[in-house]
């Protein structure tokens, strides 16, 4: 678990910004970022990168550095984090999340969900996705419009890709809503082994496959391919990157659904993909964060 943070206050906007600028310059090294709100009256908003030791001042150093051209006048600060769960301490308390007809809820809110719902069960895992973020709830919202509206001759999409699946819930959602063969994919090991024991507790395990994957040209990937459905939760950058293989992976006619993405970099990607064919159906807005479907 994390160990320290690096982090620096500015509002909303800027947080977003700074997330961007963090992103660029550090995705390589996979640390963990955040955005989270301090003061809502004030608009005073932490971005924050995370480590899994306490920072001798080198990370802190280059982090100042990318930011400085932007927010000359902010000082990054860094806090040492006490040595507990920080996932589960964060899930504390937090209530079940409603995303259209979902509901994402630890195992002590089972009763959350009504006649009507489809109950996810998540709890604090090291995995990423437990639905209280909103690139999360904008996937499984716009994953529930794209299979409502999927054309009825095709009848549902299969197969489906969930790629950087994280905790799994997102190929969970898919598995609850139609039978169809779903590739749940991440680069990080450990988060295919919660997205396992996740299929398993929300009993979908026969029907999602789990894999560790670096990307595309993963086997795995490639013997699934072509999907009718792509749904990738990641971050721009990433998937601006991986725009052409996403594309060469999809069957004719298939949709994509993106996100991990500001509200100001929307055009960024979108651009990247009509460039690879794809159109732009439309945008979920959560919380600065959007959810796109294109086709």
């Amino acid at each position: 678990m994390p160990t320290s943070r690096l982090f620096v206050r500015l509002t909303e906007k800027g947080a977003g910004q700074a997330l961007d600028i963090m992103a660029t310059r550090f995705e390589d090294e996979g640390f963990p970022l955040a955005s989270s709100e301090v003061d809502e009256t004030n608009d005073i908003w932490e971005a924050s990168l995370y480590l899994d030791a306490v920072d001798d001042g080198t990370t802190k150093q280059l982090l100042s550095e990318c930011l400085a051209e932007t927010f000359p006048d902010h000082q990054v600060q860094m806090e040492v984090l006490e040595d507990i769960d920080w996932v589960s301490h964060s899930l504390t308390g937090l209530k079940p999340v409603r995303a259209g007809r979902f509901v994402v809820h630890g195992s002590h809110d089972r009763d959350a969900v009504r006649v009507g719902d489809i109950g996810i069960e998540i709890d604090a895992a090291q995995a990423f996705g437990t639905g209280h973020h909103g690139t999360t709830a904008g996937c499984l919202e716009m994953l529930e419009k794209v299979v409502t509206a999927w054309p009825t001759r095709k009848g549902y999409p299969s197969p489906i890709l969930d790629l950087g699946t994280g905790s799994g819930v997102l190929a969970i959602a898919a598995a609850r809503l139609v039978p169809a063969a779903i590739l749940a994919t991440d680069i990080d090991p450990v988060a295919t082994k919660v997205a396992l024991e996740n299929m398993r507790i929300n009993k979908v395990g026969a029907q999602v496959r789990v894999a560790t994957a670096a990307g595309f040209h993963s086997t795995s990937i490639q013997n699934s391919a072509p999907f009718d459905l792509i749904i990738a939760n990641i971050l721009a950058r990433p998937l601006m990157r991986m725009a052409p293989e996403i594309a060469a992976s999809l069957s004719v006619g298939g949709s994509v659904i993106l996100s991990g993405i500001l509200a100001e970099q929307r055009w960024k990607v979108l651009a990247a993909f009509n460039t690879q064919g794809l159109s732009h159906v439309s945008t979920l807005w959560r919380n600065g964060w959007v959810t796109l479907h294109l086709r």
